[in-house]
């Protein structure tokens, strides 16, 4: 009787792959021949999941998105449920942030083929659609956090630009803990985050 493989199973096995060659060696590694060899299948099943390389990091590069969107969303909750401007908001806001950083192994994966795609999409077009929807997303989170955190009186435009502003700072963080790990530590990355919120506080 034939095995039964489950799909979806299968390509996140695949996908799996291709995180870890890109957090070992780079997106330029990441071939159908190499992600075959690194999931322990034939290139003909990869093939099977996925018509060629540009078709496999396009998904890949959703998962990764889908992945950290979910993983903010998640934590959104706490933030929006808790008093305005109690220690509980802001501890809750601080873990949202840190949903963002590579602050664990899987984590950190994630951030490593986040930062990898972003910047590969701004040379390979058939990334763009991921990477521009990967800023989207979490920009609408981070707007609506920013928005919980300042009067409900404060212009619009104030809310964009304190937004973006904490975007840079994620955006630092990321790439700071990732090159930086000895420097830039779960620790130092929350104390950024700490003197961040208190400058918007003010």
């Amino acid at each position: 009787m034939p095995k039964i493989v489950d799909a979806d199973a299968r390509r996140q096995d695949v996908v799996q792959a291709v995180l870890r060659i890109i957090a070992v060696d780079g997106l330029e590694r990441a071939s159908l021949r190499e992600v075959a060899d690194e999931a322990g299948l034939a290139v003909g099943s990869v093939r099977h999941y996925f018509q060629g390389s540009e078709e496999l990091l396009a998904f890949s590069f959703g998962t990764v998105v889908d992945r950290v969107v979910s993983r903010l969303e998640g934590l959104l909750p706490p933030v929006q449920g808790a008093a305005a401007g109690s220690p509980e908001q802001r501890a809750a806001v601080l873990t949202l942030l840190g949903g963002m950083l590579p602050l664990d192994e899987r984590t950190a994966m994630d951030a490593c083929a986040w930062l990898a795609f972003k910047n590969a999409a701004r040379i390979r077009p058939f990334l763009a659609g991921e990477a521009d929807r990967s800023h989207r997303e979490v920009a609408a989170i981070v707007g609506g956090v920013v928005a919980s955190l300042l009067p409900n009186d404060e212009p619009q435009e104030n809310l964009v630009v304190e937004a973006e502003r904490l975007l840079a700072t994620l955006d630092g963080l990321l790439m700071h803990a990732l090159l930086q790990p000895g420097w830039m530590t779960a620790q130092m990355c929350r104390d950024v985050l700490e003197r961040h919120l208190d400058g918007l506080a003010r």
